[in-house]
C-alpha cells in the first residue's frame, strides 16, 4: 500500500533515516542520488527523472551525455535496489515505510509495509482509546516474539557445539571432498602418490586407499562439485575431462567404492545429485548455459531441460532439497559473481536465495530450511563456512580465523559434514630465457617486503604487484633491489591484475572499495593517483591502448561483461565490444584487440577484433582452458604468450598470431600450479604465480551436539 499523498513529511523523515543507515553514511554519491530522485518524486517532477537528466545532475555527465555510451545511471540504479533491499532486510526490518525503486524507470515508491502501519503516520492514535491494558500487553508481546524471528535474534549457528576431526593429515593437497549418505565413507582428491588420484576412507580408521592410481588424465575442477557417491555408497563418482581430441571430452565416470576399474557413470554431464528418495536423478551437461535436467531415474535419458542460463553464466553444484520440493543450485558469471538460486524439479522460474554476487559454492541443505554453502565475505576474503535460512534469507557467516574452506558435502540427515580446509600460499618466480628460446633457466623465487605477493606485471627496470593484508589490498614496486608501496586502500579489493602503460610511465588498476568499482591512474612512481572511471561495475584486468591516451576494461552491464574504452582525462567511457568480452590485450601496434569470451564446460574462447569493431582471425588459438585468461604480447606483436594445460596445472606457451604456430616454453613440474604469469616485451624474463595448496579434509559431527 502506497502511503497517502498527504504524508510527505513521513515520507522524508523515511527518506533521513536511510540515508543515515551504515549502509548509505558513508557513500556520498549513492546517498546523493536517492536524495535526488526522492524529492522530485515528492515535489511532483516524476517527469524529470530520466536517466539523461539524471546523468547531468547528479554524476556530473556533460549536457550531450549519451546513455548508450555511458550506463552510469543503470548501473548505479541496480546498487542503489541493491543497497535498500539489504536495508530493509538489516537497519530497516522494523521500519513501517519502505522505498523501492521499481525496475524499468528512476521514480521511486514509498510504501507502508503493511495496512495496519498507516495508523504510525497519521497523527492520531485513536486505537488507544479502547484497546484495554490486556490488549496491550498481548500485542506487545506479540509483536516481541514477531521482531524477535524477523532480527533472527533466535537464530542458532547450526556448527555450533559440533565437533571437528581431521580425516587427512598427510603433505601435500587434499580437496573436493565428499561423504556418503550414510557417513561411512569419504572419498577425496590427493596428490598424495605424486599424480592426483580419487581416494577413499573410512573416518576414524587411518587408512586409504588409491582408487585410481593415475588413470584418470584431469580431475580438478573447483567450479563444480568434483566427487561424490552412488545413493547406496557402493560407487564413488568423479568428475573428468579427456584429452581434447576425446569423444565426450566432460564426463561423470565411476569405481567402487572398495576398489576396481573405473566405468563411464553419467556421460557428457558435468555433475548431478540423486533425489532423496532415490527416484529421480538431476544433472547437468557442460553445454553453454549448463542446461538442467531431471530425469525418472534413467542415467541416460536427455528430455528437455528444466533451465538454461542465459548466455555467459552458468548453473552449478544442483542439489535435491530434504522433501525433494526443490533444487537448489549456483548461477552466475564464474568465478566470483555468484548466488544460490532454487527451482521446482518440473521447472518454472528459478528464484534467488542468496544475494552475495560474489563467490559461492557448494550448497548443502541440513533440513528443510537450513542451507550451508561456502562464500567470500564482501571484501573478498575467504572462502568462509556460511548458513542462510531459506525463507527468512539472511546470511550467516560461521567460521572466522586465517583458514579458508574450498568444499562442503553433508550426509543425506545432515548430521555429518566433510570440508576441505586450506592454507593456500602464493609466491613469485622468476625464469630467464637465453638467445635460443630453448635455453630457460630454472624457477626461482622472487624475494618482496610483502608476505603475500601475486598478479604481477614487469615493467622497464622494474616489477609491480599486489599484496593483501587484514586491512585490504596494495600495490607494490621492486626495482634496483628496493620495494616501494604505491598505492593501498582500506578495505580495497584489487580486480584482476595492474596494468602498465606501453612506455611504463604509468600504471592502471581497478578497485572495489565499498559498494563502488573504481578505475585508478598514477605514475610508475606511485605519484599523481586518480580515478578516471566512477560509473562502471568492473571485471577483469585492464588494458592499456597502444597510444597511451585511454584503458580498455571489461565492464558488467544488465549481468553481461563488455569491454569499454575509457579515456584518461576523465571523458566518458565508450562501449567498445558488445559481446560478453573480459581481459582485453592490444596487439601493439593497435591492429586488433585480444580478450576472452564466456566459459562453456571447462573452457572459454579466445576472439579478436579491430578497433572498427571487425572481428580478426585466430589461426588454432580460439579456446583455453578455464583459470587463466591473460594472453601478452611481446615486442612487435610477433609472439602472443598465454597458458595452457589442465585447470589446475598449466605451462607457458607462445603463439604465432598470423601463422598459428605454438610453441611449449616451459615444462614444470607437476606440483609447480602456476596461475597468473608475464613475459617482459623482449621476451627474455618471465614472472610466473605459484600457487600451493596446503589442505586437509575435515569431518565435523552435528549429531552429537
Amino acid at each position: 500500500m502506497r502511503i497517502a499523498p498527504t504524508d510527505v513529511d513521513a515520507a522524508r523523515r523515511q527518506l533521513e533515516r536511510v540515508l543515515a543507515s551504515s549502509g548509505f553514511v558513508r557513500n556520498e554519491r549513492m546517498s546523493r542520488f536517492l536524495r535526488f530522485l526522492a524529492e522530485q518524486h515528492l515535489e511532483g517532477n516524476d517527469g524529470q527523472l530520466k536517466e539523461s537528466v539524471i546523468a547531468i545532475e547528479v554524476f556530473g555527465r556533460r549536457p550531450d551525455h549519451d546513455p548508450s555510451q555511458d550506463s552510469i545511471v543503470r548501473t548505479e540504479a541496480g546498487r542503489l535496489r541493491a543497497r535498500l533491499a539489504e536495508y530493509y532486510v538489516g537497519d530497516g526490518m522494523g521500519d513501517a515505510v519502505i522505498i523501492r525503486l521499481p525496475k524499468g524507470g528512476y521514480a521511486p515508491s514509498f510504501e507502508l509495509r503493511d495496512p495496519s502501519a498507516q495508523q504510525t503516520l497519521g497523527k492520531q492514535t485513536h486505537w488507544r482509546l479502547w484497546l484495554t491494558a490486556a490488549g496491550v500487553a498481548i500485542a506487545l508481546a506479540i509483536a516481541g516474539i514477531v521482531w524477535l524471528r524477523k532480527t533472527e535474534l533466535l537464530w542458532r549457528n547450526p556448527i555450533e557445539g559440533g565437533q571437528f576431526q581431521s580425516v587427512t593429515d598427510f603433505d601435500g593437497t587434499e580437496q573436493a571432498a565428499a561423504i556418503s549418505r550414510d557417513g561411512k565413507f569419504v572419498a577425496f582428491l590427493s596428490d598424495r602418490d605424486g599424480h592426483t588420484d580419487v581416494w577413499v576412507t573410512q573416518p576414524g580408521s587411518g587408512q586409504f586407499h588409491n582408487l585410481t592410481h593415475g588413470s584418470a588424465q584431469e580431475l580438478v575442477n573447483p567450479s563444480v562439485r568434483a566427487l561424490g557417491f552412488s545413493p547406496d555408497g557402493a560407487w564413488v563418482t568423479f568428475w573428468t575431462r579427456k584429452p581434447p581430441n576425446g569423444s565426450g571430452q566432460i564426463g561423470v565416470w565411476a569405481v567402487p567404492t572398495l576398489g576396481g576399474q573405473p566405468k563411464p557413470y553419467l556421460e557428457d554431464a558435468a555433475e548431478f545429485d540423486w533425489s532423496h528418495d532415490g527416484s529421480r536423478l538431476t544433472y547437468h551437461t557442460p553445454g553453454a548455459g549448463d542446461p538442467l535436467f531431471v530425469s525418472d531415474g534413467a542415467l541416460h535419458a536427455h528430455g528437455p531441460p528444466i533451465f538454461t542460463a542465459p548466455a555467459g553464466l552458468h548453473a552449478h553444484f544442483p542439489v535435491w532439497a530434504p522433501d525433494d520440493g526443490f533444487i537448489y543450485f549456483v548461477r552466475g558469471v564464474l568465478p566470483d559473481k555468484l548466488d544460490i538460486w532454487r527451482i521446482q524439479p518440473a521447472g518454472g522460474q528459478p528464484e534467488r536465495i542468496t544475494a552475495h554476487n560474489g563467490h559461492v559454492s557448494h550448497p548443502v541443505l541440513l533440513n528443510r530450511r537450513t542451507l550451508m554453502y561456502l562464500a567470500n565475505d564482501p571484501d573478498g576474503a575467504g572462502p568462509w563456512l556460511y548458513s542462510i535460512d531459506v525463507e527468512r534469507r539472511i546470511p550467516h557467516r560461521l567460521t572466522f580465523g586465517p583458514d579458508r574452506y574450498t568444499s562442503l558435502a553433508a550426509t543425506a540427515d545432515g548430521k555429518l559434514l566433510v570440508v576441505t580446509r586450506a592454507s593456500p600460499r602464493r609466491s613469485l618466480w622468476r625464469m630467464r630465457i637465453g638467445d635460443s628460446r630453448t635455453e630457460i633457466s630454472a624457477p626461482t623465487r622472487i624475494a618482496l617486503t610483502p608476505a603475500t605477493a601475486f598478479s604481477a606485471r614487469l615493467g622497464p627496470g622494474y616489477l609491480i604487484c599486489v599484496s593483501a593484508a587484514a586491512t585490504g589490498e596494495s600495490i607494490w614496486k621492486q626495482a634496483n633491489g628496493t620495494d616501494t608501496e604505491l598505492w593501498s586502500g582500506h578495505g580495497a579489493h584489487i580486480i584482476g591484475s595492474p596494468a602498465i602503460s606501453p612506455d611504463g610511465g604509468h600504471i592502471a588498476f581497478s578497485v572495489h572499495q565499498g559498494s563502488e568499482t573504481l578505475l585508478y591512474v598514477m605514475q610508475a612512481d606511485g605519484s599523481n593517483k586518480r580515478v578516471v572511471a566512477d560509473s562502471l561495475e568492473l571485471q577483469g584486468s585492464p588494458a592499456w591502448n597502444p597510444d597511451g591516451r585511454s584503458v580498455m576494461s571489461a565492464a558488467n552491464d544488465h549481468g553481461v561483461p563488455h569491454l569499454f574504452q575509457v579515456p584518461i582525462d576523465r571523458g566518458p567511457p565508450t562501449v567498445f565490444v558488445r559481446d560478453y568480452s573480459v581481459d582485453p590485450a592490444w596487439e601493439p601496434y593497435g591492429r586488433f584487440v585480444v580478450y576472452s569470451g564466456p566459459d562453456i564446460g571447462a573452457t572459454f574462447s579466445v576472439k579478436a577484433v579491430t578497433p572498427e569493431g571487425i572481428p580478426h582471425p585466430l589461426l588454432r588459438l580460439t579456446t583455453l582452458t578455464r583459470g587463466a585468461r591473460h594472453v601478452k604480447f611481446l615486442l612487435g606483436g610477433r609472439a602472443l604468450a598465454f597458458l595452457r594445460g589442465g585447470i589446475d596445472h598449466k605451462d607457458l606457451w607462445l603463439a604465432d598470431p598470423e601463422t598459428g604456430a605454438e610453441r611449449r616454453l616451459t615444462t614444470l613440474a607437476d606440483d609447480f600450479d602456476i596461475r597468473d604469469f608475464d613475459i617482459s616485451a623482449d621476451g627474455r624474463e618471465v614472472i610466473l604465480e605459484r600457487v600451493q595448496e596446503r589442505s586437509d579434509i575435515v569431518l565435523l559431527d552435528l549429531a552429537r551436539r
